[in-house]
């Protein structure tokens, strides 16, 4: 996302942070290369999520997937923004996925909603395990890195039983644009087919002006951004199997292979192959150190 910053980095398989800022400046729209879970601790903080602007209680939990462009807004700067971040990389909850399928909340927070709310009278107490995760994170001791995997699992395997549980429950306070919404879906489950404005707009029946117009406002950035940073995003992904380079740019919905190497250098400062290369560089040395 040319105009949307990359931020943040993950060497490891995850990090954990207990972070309070008191002094708050405006954060742009971002997204990272990893899945993100917050639980929010205090603060007067509203979050966006791919259009979706959510209107946070103390103790709810925020899920990020990976490429999704978000950010907090602030609407008291004197008050702290408190919370517990995890970053976790993708290709480690992957590794897991024939035992189990741990990235199951990322994907029911972007069916259901982003951010949850946690019932009272609940089996486990999340911000214990992810207080005692942080710290442990921290640490020093006999196998600490090992003892912190089996917490980060352990709260993972939590986090997951609470949703299928029903002691989370999707936030309820949420603002957005119906059509935008419509928009928003339509692009990211048809990345390959033709989504110019006049396509879009006649999906929602909306004027091309007001649907551009709309876009902006609601998300801050423009339709041509917003497609084309999600193509490149979806064939990063696909460059993790084993397609040719040349399928994988037709199945993001580029027409031809130069103006795909273009934009993904653009974006990503490589070209898919390289890309891929240093991928399975970063793969193999992270399955050495698991």
């Amino acid at each position: 996302m040319k105009n949307y910053p990359k931020k943040g980095y993950l060497i490891s398989n995850f990090r954990v942070f207990h972070l309070r800022d008191k002094q708050l400046r405006p954060i742009p729209f971002h997204y990272h290369d990893f899945h993100k879970v917050i639980l929010f601790l205090g603060g007067h903080v509203d979050y966006i999520i791919e259009g979706k602007l959510y209107h946070l209680q103390a103790n709810d939990i925020i899920f990020v997937s990976a490429g999704e462009i978000h950010r907090p807004v602030f609407l008291d700067d004197k008050a702290p923004y408190e919370r517990i971040v995890i970053y976790v990389a993708p290709e480690f909850l992957q590794r897991w996925q024939e035992q189990a399928d741990l990235a199951q909340c990322f994907h029911t927070a972007k069916d259901k909603g982003s951010v949850m709310h946690q019932l009272p009278n609940r089996s486990h107490d999340l911000l214990f395990h992810m207080d005692k995760l942080e710290k442990t994170a921290h640490g020093e001791g006999f196998a600490n890195g090992l003892y912190t995997e089996i917490l980060f699992i352990e709260f993972l395997i939590l986090l997951n039983r609470s949703i299928e549980d029903h002691e989370l429950e999707t936030l309820g306070s949420v603002s957005y644009d119906e059509k935008i919404q419509q928009v928003l879906t339509y692009i990211n489950e048809h990345l390959a087919d033709d989504l110019s404005i006049e396509t879009l707009a006649g999906k929602v029946f909306l004027s091309r002006y007001y649907l551009m117009k709309k876009f902006k406002a609601d998300t801050g950035y423009s339709l041509h951004a917003y497609i084309r940073s999600k193509r490149l995003l979806y064939a990063r992904d696909l460059l993790r199997t084993e397609k040719s380079v040349t399928d994988i740019s037709r199945e993001a919905g580029f027409r031809d292979y130069s103006t795909f190497s273009r934009a993904f250098h653009d974006l990503f400062h490589c070209s898919p192959k390289e890309w891929r290369s240093r991928h399975l560089e970063a793969s193999a040395s992270r399955s050495r150190s698991f």
